[in-house]
Parts: structure tokens; sequence; C-alpha cells
């Protein structure tokens, strides 16, 4: 390779360790209803996502193309832009990660992108058509198709087996849900991992090694598929706890016909190019399914602040990113100040993590207590005649009569 430069080198390491932050970010996605619901221990759930997010990241380039051709006019984008837009991404992961909140790794790159790319070229520099139909437009309408999926899949699936015994239904969704959770994990590769592979490439394009419009070289797809296959095994357990028990109570049935709709939409997405945020997908299947079972409820207060850092995740990182380019833009001394500060940030948020440890020993804790609106949906709409197993989970949401006061002893007033 021509032109390898040390910024450039700099560039490859920073977005390979923004890979592996949406690894460990993401693994909610495609197992955290698989653990909540018992179907998979933590531990070989997360090496198993590990290792079909590593197959995954070889089928496709689409998304990488759309990142790496489509999203910004690749000429005359530095590499310091592209490390600018770098720290504003893994800051944004990592801060969301320390709070447990499952935002979108895709938009918080993008968003970087995208804000260091204004700051050193401006807006003209930004292909807004494709930010709308490929990143904007997916963005709204992926949770609400995933949703409304999951939650017809879920009343299907207890109905299909409301006649069947108990013990042999859960085990047979359970079996399911453990293959819904392999192709999510396998969607999350196809889609996430070429993230980082366009970014790559962009990052090559800006630096004269590779020619424009080039699509990433295979040391680049292995590269990024080992990356996030590391930090996938390493286990976000924070987001895992929010998204497996923060959300709903899940049954198999829930997790079977949440995980299918994701991976369906994932799947899809990825052959058309979409650069979609698997975060949104799950998200919305995951709330689909709670709302898709009778008695079932969402928690909308954990779904508020989730919807929240979705909002700001975008303007987030891209204010970040224009700040951190703007100093990288001063010279290497610039560039050494942001690569400093990158480093000392992650530092003290990860010491920060060790106050309140959640590891695969604790992820599945005791759900947060249920809302004034979730008590009361769950009090109106009862669950399925003879389904035991939601009739118990009920019990944590509808408040317990008081006991009847003993009756007067007529003895006594005499």
């Amino acid at each position: 390779m021509e032109n390898f430069s040390l910024i450039l080198a700099i560039v490859v390491i920073t977005a390979l360790a923004f890979d592996f932050t949406n690894g460990f970010h993401d693994t909610a996605n495609a197992m955290a209803t698989t653990i909540s619901t018992g179907a998979l221990k933590p531990k070989i759930a997360v090496a198993m996502s590990a290792a079909l997010n590593l197959v995954g990241a070889f089928l496709s380039v689409e998304v990488a193309n759309t990142i790496s051709k489509g999203l910004v006019d690749e000429n005359g984008i530095r590499p310091e832009v592209i490390f600018a837009a770098l720290v504003g991404a893994i800051l944004w992961n990592l801060v969301t990660w320390l709070v447990g909140l499952p935002s979108s790794s895709s938009h918080a790159l993008m968003g970087g992108l995208i804000g260091a790319t204004v700051a050193s070229a401006g807006f003209g520099a930004v292909h807004g058509d494709v930010l709308v139909t490929k990143v904007l437009l997916p963005a709204v309408a992926a949770p609400v198709v995933a949703g409304l999926a999951a939650a017809l899949s879920t009343r299907l699936s207890y109905r299909l087996s409301k006649n069947a015994e108990d013990e042999a239904t859960r085990k047979g969704y359970r079996a399911g849900q453990i293959a819904s959770a392999g192709l999510v994990s396998l969607a999350h590769g196809t889609n996430d991992a070429q993230k980082t592979m366009g970014i790559i490439t962009l990052a090559l394009i800006a630096g004269g090694s590779i020619a424009p419009g080039s699509n990433p070289p295979t040391w680049v797809i292995l590269s990024a598929g080992l990356a996030i296959a590391l930090g996938t095994y390493i286990g976000g357990w924070r987001i895992i706890r929010t998204m497996g028990t923060g959300l709903t109570d899940l049954q198999p049935q829930q997790g079977f016909a949440a995980q299918t709709s994701a991976a369906t939409a994932i799947l899809a997405s990825s052959h058309l190019g979409f650069s979609l945020s698997t975060t949104h997908v799950v998200s919305g299947s995951v709330m689909g399914a709670g709302l898709g079972r009778r008695g079932g409820t969402v928690r909308w207060s954990t779904a508020t602040r989730m919807m929240v850092a979705w909002v700001l995740t975008l303007p987030a990182a891209a204010l970040v990113g224009a700040l951190a380019e703007s100093v990288t833009d001063l010279g290497d001394w610039g560039t050494a100040v942001v690569a400093v500060f990158l480093v000392a940030s992650s530092a003290a948020i990860w010491k920060l993590s060790r106050r309140e440890v959640v590891d695969s020993g604790n992820v599945v804790a005791a759900a947060e207590p249920a809302g004034v609106v979730t008590t009361a949906i769950a009090a109106v709409t009862p669950p399925p005649v003879g389904t035991a197993t939601v009739a118990e989970d009920l019990t944590a949401t509808i408040p317990s009569p008081a006991p009847a006061a003993p009756a007067a002893d007529p003895a006594a007033t005499v």
C-alpha cells in the first residue's frame, strides 16, 4: 500500500476501537431477550453472537459503500476529519453504555462524520439526499415496522400455542429463540461491521492508499469483523440488562417473535444498502412483542429515556466531531491533543463504571417498578386464560388488593 502515513494508521486503529465499542454496545440487540428468558446462559450467548458477527461481516459490502461513497464527498476529506468523526462516535457510545441506554452506534458514527465534514469542508460536502433516504427515513420507519411485525407475530404465536402443553411450548419457543438470536447476530455483522469497513475505506481513499470508488480491501473486512466480534464477546452487560428486563417482561414466545422480526428488517436493509440502526430495530421489536401479548406492557419511562437518546445521538456526536476537527485542524499537535483527550475520557468513563459493576452474574436483575400507565394497562388487559406463567409475571405490576379487615368479635363489645 502506498502513502500509508502515521495519521492514517492512527485513523485505522481508532476506527477498529470504535468497532470494538460497537460490538459490546450492541450485543444486547441479539442476545438480551435470549438471556432474559433463560434460553441461553449469558456467556454462551455472547460467544455465539460474536462468532456469527464475524461471519456476517463477510456477507455484503453494500452498507460499507453507503458510508465510503455516498454520505459525504470523498474528494478533499482528510484523514484527520475521519479521526475527529470517530472521536465523537466513540465518546457517545461509551457515555450511553455507562448509563445503560441502547442508543445507535451507527448514528453516532454518521453524526460524528457529518459534524467533522461540515467543520472541515462545509455543508456542501454532505450529500443530503443520501442522509435523508438511507439514514433518517429508515431511522424513523424501521422501529415502527419492526414493532408492528413483532406485535402481530406475538399474537400469532400465542394463538397457535394456546392449546399446547405449557412446558413443551416454552421449550419449543426457546429453541426457536436461539435460532432467531443467531440470525440477528448474523444480520448485525452484515450491517454494523460494514460501517467500520466503510469508514476505514474512506480514510484509505482520503490518504491516497486506494483509488476513489474502491470497495473495502479484504484486510479491512477481516479486521472490522474481528474487532466487532471481540467487542461482542466482552458483552455490554449494562445495555443487555436494560433491553432484556428494563423495557418489558418477555416470555419465550415474545422473544422469538421480537428477534425474528428484527432479523428480517436488518437483513432486508443490508441488502438495500440502508445504514440502519440495529438498536432501533431491536428496541422497536421488543416493545412490539411486549404490547402484542394480552396483559403485556412496556415500561414507558425506560422507553422514553431510550428515545431521547436516539434523538440526541446524531447531533451530539456531530457536535463532538466538529469540535475535534477544529482542534485537529491546528496541526499535528492538535491531533495529539484530541487523541490524549479521547484516551483520558475513555479511561474516566471506565473508572466510573467500576462503581457499580454489571456482568454476566447479575445481568438478569429485578426489573424497575412499573409506572402508573403500565399498571393501569396491565389491570385492564388480563393475560390469556390458562397462561400461568404470564399471570405470575403480572403480579409484579398489578397491586394486590388490601386484606379485608377481620369481623368484630361480639363478645368483645359486651
